[in-house]
């Protein structure tokens, strides 16, 4: 019996040899498991970090326009006064062109166009340019240098960069206007 129990105790030995190698892969696979978590979570917040931060950049500029904008519908209504004044001043009869009160409401039209443009209103230039759709709308054709603007009905405005009520224009059709002889 005695020699038996070297025997067992060599079997007990054996078996926690066994078991810690058991043990250590086991950790090892339990370890590269943890380790792939670990990136996809790193990656995750990466990417919901980057998410955010074009989130805050859009809310910025959202902001931005929405500053520069504000005004539009305010600056849209105001041009048909602006029109109103420049029919005005072209149909004054030439007997009162020199009288004061005639100049005063000349000042105040140059007062709010320096106020407009302030806010970013500007004149899209139209007469005797190229056409083009994002800045002029073609009323009509006539005579005249094929797509050139060759009379405005309407002036253009751009708040900004952004039109907010293109040029009403006429365009040349290709035919030259006929040229009266004396």
């Amino acid at each position: 019996m005695t020699q038996q129990e070297p025997e067992e105790g060599q079997a007990k030995e054996v078996e926690p040899g066994v078991a810690e190698i058991e043990d250590i892969e086991t950790l090892k696979k339990i370890l590269t498991e943890e380790k792939g978590k670990v990136e996809s979570y790193l990656a995750n917040w990466q990417r919901t970090q980057a998410d955010f931060i074009n989130y805050k950049r859009r809310s910025e500029q959202e902001k931005e326009e929405i500053g520069k904008f504000a005004n539009a519908m305010l600056l849209l209504n105001l041009l048909p006064i602006l029109d109103d004044l420049e029919r005005a001043f072209t149909s004054i009869p030439p007997h009162l062109i020199k009288l004061s009160w005639v100049d005063g409401i000349k000042l105040i039209e140059r007062k709010l166009w320096a106020s407009l443009e302030a806010q970013g209103l500007s004149q899209i230039k139209a007469l005797g340019e190229p056409f083009d759709p994002k800045l002029h709308e073609a009323a009509m054709h006539a005579n005249g240098k094929e797509g050139i603007v060759i009379e405005e009905l309407q002036k253009g405005y751009k708040l900004h960069d952004r039109v907010i009520r293109p040029a009403m224009v006429v365009v040349g059709n290709g035919e030259e206007e006929e040229k009266k002889e004396d």
